[in-house]
């Protein structure tokens, strides 16, 4: 290909991406389009684990891609022992929102400070991937429980 062709569809790549407010694949987004749901009192989703979108900050949304873990009722979001721009947002203000294929759950992000809650949740994510690291193995854990607002 030639240099100036590579320059152009690079240019139109990164506008095409620039215009688009979800999160793509490791790169942050702005606000979550989708229909708004309902947050349940207890997560019966179709699965215990998948890959979904957090926004944070509703005053100048900012979202990402992550893996949610759904245990016992309890949806968990979780930043390992980083702490993240998302978790610095929460921080500031709990108020979130997260998408499951086309619906969007407003949520308050609860951190989790219990040693059985993090027990029972780092049984499950350790064991969901070979690249997955054992939370207890950390000693500071950035894991938040989304609740209905």
């Amino acid at each position: 290909m030639r240099p100036t062709f590579q320059i152009l569809l690079l240019s139109i790549s990164l506008l095409v991406l620039s215009a688009c407010e979800d999160p793509f694949i490791l790169a942050s987004g702005g606000e979550l389009s989708g229909t708004v749901t309902e947050t349940p009192d207890s997560w019966q989703l179709d699965k215990d684990s998948a890959v979904a979108q957090l926004e944070t900050r509703p005053e100048d949304p900012y979202s990402i891609n992550f893996t949610y873990i759904q245990l016992g009722g309890r949806f968990y979001v979780y930043a390992g022992d980083t702490r993240t721009n998302w978790v610095k947002h929460i921080e500031q203000n709990p108020l979130v929102r997260v998408r499951v294929q086309d619906a969007i759950y407003p949520a308050l992000a609860v951190r989790v400070m219990s040693d059985n809650e993090l027990s029972e949740f780092a049984s499950i994510w350790a064991n969901s991937s070979m690249f997955q690291r054992d939370p207890m193995n950390f000693e500071e854990v950035w894991l938040y429980r989304l609740e209905k607002r």
